[in-house]
């Protein structure tokens, strides 16, 4: 369940800098050299940090987009400046952090400081625990049915490989049973945003507050089990 952070950078004496502070801090980086490949890999992944290179070609272009890309508009953004691009231009242009070049080591661990608290709550946000239980859907009359069972599930929505194929789009009521002593519902509503003939892709717009609670009782355990794991 470690950090995973993309840098965007063709100085590889910024490179060893960051691969050294972060590593020292648990963190593992993605390493990108140009601003085409850094923008396709963030299109179709969910990264818990970005730190961009603004000297790249094209560097303030790809910081924008970045920010904008639809799996990461929440993820924490550290933009490095350097000449024309200055540390308020890179907020602007939507980083979180900036700071300039020869990097302050200091100055980079006391924005670590700050950082990686908020990319910890984005990173268990996003992170996807594999399960299998059923899933029920309601149909237009409010009957539940089978739909499949959850391949994997987050804090912000859940995988369902389909019993059928079912042909749905939009809004949908989801629910299943959360494992305990107790069996709880939980009961919301979720989009669903991808879907093919065995899988379908859903995020959560709204969770029962009972559920929900029950709910982020549920993911604390199945994050406890994979940390224990991780330590044996």
């Amino acid at each position: 369940m470690g950090l995973e952070c993309l840098i965007l950078t063709s100085d590889p004496a910024l490179l060893g800098d960051m691969r050294a502070t972060l590593g020292a801090r648990g963190l593992s980086l993605q390493f990108r050299q140009d601003s085409e490949s850094a923008v396709e890999l963030a299109s179709r992944r969910h990264l818990d940090g970005i730190v961009v290179d603004c000297d790249v070609s094209n560097g303030t272009t790809t910081l924008d987009l970045l920010r904008n890309s639809a799996a990461n508009k929440q993820t924490l953004i550290l933009a490095v400046v350097n000449g024309s691009v200055g540390e308020r231009d890179a907020i602007e242009l939507g980083a979180d952090f900036a700071l300039g070049k020869p990097l302050q080591h200091s100055r980079l661990n006391n924005i670590l400081e700050l950082a990686i608290p908020k990319m910890e709550r984005e990173h268990r946000r996003y992170f996807r625990y594999q399960v299998d239980l059923p899933v029920r859907f309601r149909d237009s009359a409010g009957e539940p049915f089978v739909a499949g069972s959850i391949q994997n599930i987050s804090e912000g929505g859940l995988a369902i490989k389909l019993a059928a194929p079912i042909k749905m789009k939009g809004v949908t009521i989801v629910e299943f049973d959360l494992p305990s002593v107790e069996p709880q519902l939980f009961h919301g509503k979720a989009e669903i945003v991808w879907s093919d003939s065995f899988m379908m892709g859903l995020r959560f717009l709204y969770i029962e507050k009972q559920a929900a609670v029950c709910f982020q009782s549920w993911l604390n355990s199945l994050e406890a089990r994979i940390r224990f794991h991780e330590s044996a």
